[in-house]
């Protein structure tokens, strides 16, 4: 089956096309070579369901990670290099905290959340990430409270005997149990989203210098291929790697680094944007919203999903955190994934539970694929803005400003 919006455009894309691709993670402690499979294996099945040809070979740019993409889709031939923008090392760094240090975390973030009244402005635009972000508290609470239990139940039944040896064997299970919990956390995820509202939070929403001196990074190598003649220049960012990018690619408007003639594209998928920008000093971020959204030197799309309850779906990042321009405002396109109609009822049924596979399913194959296939954006003969063009917005998207919060710099 080949896309409809592809066949509706086939005539007025390039008989051959050149791309650089610039993917940002979220918050992810895992080596870049996770994405590379995810995007061979699922580029592959997005493309026998769709009935193009696309393949993987080895990066043949500089730079830390990636691949090539070589696709025939619609009579076009199309190469693109597909590069990860690794910031897994400070995401690894941020997690070590030990079991006592994520406690002390936790209640660190809460109190910044519900002190600044942040928590009260995120409650009134979707309830999944709220779920999500009590999820790691609820999680930590209940595992803490069972190994306190075990460790005085122990420290009663051998007090009678000597209170120092039930004290000492009542604290060492406490540890064991709460250490076997830790152990388990690939399974609940508790500890790894507990760290990520926590890396968000530590600042009040400004980035520490670590992550800015990454996103300088960043500029630079995205700054360089837009230089390069490619036919486009794509950033995606994911989760947190959405509001990563609107900031590098303010920077990068306001410095001048986009040179005429280029063609730059912004994909924000399943972006987290408000658990930032609703904090007090998150003003940088809201200032490059701000800005942003005005640019006429790129293309934003940002493509979220109902179904996705990791994600503020079909919510506007600009609006909701207050930063609009009374005039002027040209992006993002905010679109949905459509979830339950771009998956088949079997596969969203496999899926629907599956709460991180599909936060995701933006980077995955639909078995019924409307006008977004990642793969097509990313390894595709079509600009972002050609694929999009006379798109309209979702009908269903909330531009409400809700957030307290709205100074920039």
């Amino acid at each position: 089956m080949q896309d409809t919006a592809a066949e509706g455009n086939r005539a007025a894309g390039p008989r051959s096309f050149a791309r650089r691709v610039f993917y940002i993670p979220g918050y992810d402690p895992f080596h870049p070579r996770r994405y590379r499979e995810l995007y061979r294996t699922e580029a592959s099945a997005q493309a026998a369901i769709s009935g193009y040809e696309i393949a993987l070979k080895p990066k043949s740019t500089t730079g830390p990670y990636g691949w090539q993409v070589r696709s025939h889709i619609g009579g076009a031939q199309t190469s693109a290099e597909v590069e990860v923008l690794v910031w897994s090392d400070l995401v690894k760094g941020s997690m070590a905290r030990g079991i006592f240090g994520t406690y002390l975390q936790m209640l660190r973030t809460a109190s910044i959340y519900i002190g600044s009244g942040a928590l009260f402005g995120l409650m009134r635009l979707r309830k999944g990430p709220m779920i999500a972000a009590f999820y790691p508290i609820v999680f930590l609470v209940v595992q803490l409270g069972l190994a306190v239990l075990a460790g005085w139940g122990l420290f009663l039944f051998l007090a009678p005997v000597h209170w120092a040896l039930g004290l000492l064997v009542g604290a060492g299970a406490l540890y064991a149990i709460l250490d076997l919990f830790r152990r388990w956390d690939n399974k609940v995820f508790a500890y790894y989203l507990m760290h990520d509202y926590a890396f968000g939070a530590q600042c009040q929403g400004a980035n520490p210098p670590e992550l800015e001196a990454r996103m300088a990074q960043f500029r630079v190598a995205i700054g360089e291929a837009l230089r390069g003649g490619h036919d486009e220049v794509l950033v995606v960012g994911h989760s947190s790697g959405a509001h990563l990018a609107v900031s590098v690619l303010a920077d990068l408007i306001r410095a001048g680094a986009v040179p005429p003639g280029a063609v730059l594209g912004f994909l924000s998928l399943g972006q987290v944007v408000p658990m930032v920008s609703f904090l007090p000093k998150a003003a940088r971020l809201r200032a490059d919203l701000a800005y942003l959204c005005t640019r006429p030197e790129l293309t934003w799309i940002d493509v979220t999903a109902p179904g996705d309850g990791c994600a503020f779906a079909l919510c506007d990042p600009v609006c909701v955190s207050g930063v609009a321009p009374v005039t002027g405002k040209i992006w993002p396109l905010v679109i949905s994934a459509a979830f339950t109609q771009s998956l088949s009822p079997a596969r969203w049924r496999e899926l629907r539970w599956k709460f991180f596979r599909l936060h995701f399913q933006y980077l995955c194959a639909f078995d019924r694929p409307k006008d977004y296939d990642y793969f097509q954006i990313t390894g595709g003969p079509l600009t972002l803005a050609q694929r999009f063009s006379g798109r309209a917005a979702s009908k269903s998207r909330n531009e409400t400003p809700v957030n307290r919060y709205r100074s920039v710099t």
